[in-house]
C-alpha cells in the first residue's frame, strides 16, 4: 500500500515534469484530443451505417409488402379482365354473323327477284310464241300476281 507521502510526491512529479516541459503536456492533451475525435468518428460512423442499414432494410420490407399486395390485386383482376375480353369477343363474333347473315339474305332475295323477272319475261315469251295462251303478268312486292286468259281456236 502506498502512503501520503509517495501520492504526494507523485503529484508533484507530474506537475514538475509539466512545469518543465511546457510543450510536451499539449503534446500529449493534442493526441488524447486526436484519438478522442477519432474514436467519437468511428462511433458516429457506426451509428451512421448502422441507421441506414435499418432504414434500408425496413424499406426493402415495405418494398416486398407492395410487391406482394400489387400481384395480389393483379390476379384479383385477371379473371375480371379475360371475363370482359371474352365477352368483347363474343360481341364482335355475333355482329359479324348478323352482317354476314343480312347481307346473306339480301343475296337471296335478289336472286328470288331475278328469278321471278326472268320466269315473268320467259312465259311471256313462251306465250307468245304458242298462240294459245295469252296472259298478262305483274309482279308486286315479293308476289306474283298472275291474269291468265285462255284462248281456243
Amino acid at each position: 500500500m502506498m502512503d501520503e507521502w509517495t501520492l504526494e510526491t507523485r503529484a508533484m512529479d507530474v506537475q514538475a515534469v509539466s512545469m518543465t516541459l511546457p510543450g510536451r503536456t499539449r503534446l500529449l492533451n493534442n493526441e488524447k484530443e486526436k484519438a478522442a475525435v477519432r474514436i467519437q468518428s468511428w462511433w458516429r460512423g457506426n451509428v451512421v451505417r448502422r441507421t441506414l442499414l435499418h432504414t434500408a432494410l425496413r424499406a426493402w420490407v415495405i418494398q416486398g409488402w407492395w410487391r406482394s399486395t400489387q400481384a395480389k390485386v393483379l390476379e384479383q383482376r385477371r379473371p375480371l379482365a379475360l371475363r370482359l375480353y371474352s365477352c368483347q369477343e363474343w360481341a364482335v363474333v355475333k355482329v359479324q354473323a348478323q352482317v354476314r347473315m343480312w347481307q346473306a339474305r339480301r343475296r337471296f332475295l335478289q336472286a328470288g327477284q331475278a328469278a321471278c323477272i326472268i320466269q315473268t319475261h320467259w312465259r311471256w315469251h313462251a306465250s307468245q310464241t304458242r298462240g294459245l295462251i295469252q296472259g298478262r303478268y305483274e309482279v308486286r312486292a315479293r308476289r306474283m300476281e298472275l291474269d291468265i286468259e285462255i284462248l281456243m281456236t
